[in-house]
């Protein structure tokens, strides 16, 4: 049986990814003309399927080691969502001037909830169950 730590990991982090979908989804037109103004990624000529694309993998990457994290015990995934969120927060903008608009608060609240997800993984119980050595899958 996976530990309460792990249980409200997978919540959170969920609940984040659930956000990430719905910010991406009302804020897609102005994603699309972000990237069809970068003059770089205009010579390329992207188009929907581009941001669509971009959109899903950075969901499923985040989906895969949730999944290895969560049902499978991996402390390699661990690890690399560890990893890949301490760069990630390198990109946050924390400008006052635009803090209160709402796709960076959306940001915000996602950050907040994947480093609380992020934070249940070091708990006792989740390191214990992470460092296992037998068969870890867990319905």
């Amino acid at each position: 049986m996976r530990p309460v730590s792990i249980l409200w990991f997978e919540r959170l982090f969920l609940l984040s990814l659930v956000l990430v979908l719905v910010n991406s989804v009302v804020q897609y037109d102005a994603f699309l003309a972000q990237i069809r103004s970068d003059p770089a990624l205009a010579a390329m000529g992207p188009g929907n399927s581009f941001a669509v694309g971009v959109i899903a993998i950075s969901l499923l990457i985040p989906l895969i080691l949730w999944y290895f994290i969560a049902r499978r015990a991996s402390v390699i995934a661990k690890w690399m969502l560890v990893v890949l969120t301490a760069f990630g927060l390198l990109f946050v903008n924390f400008d006052p001037a635009t803090m209160f608009n709402p796709a960076r608060l959306t940001s915000l609240v996602v950050t907040v909830l994947q480093l609380a997800a992020i934070a249940l993984l070091f708990r006792a119980d989740a390191r214990a169950w992470l460092s296992r050595t037998d068969d870890h899958a867990a319905p």
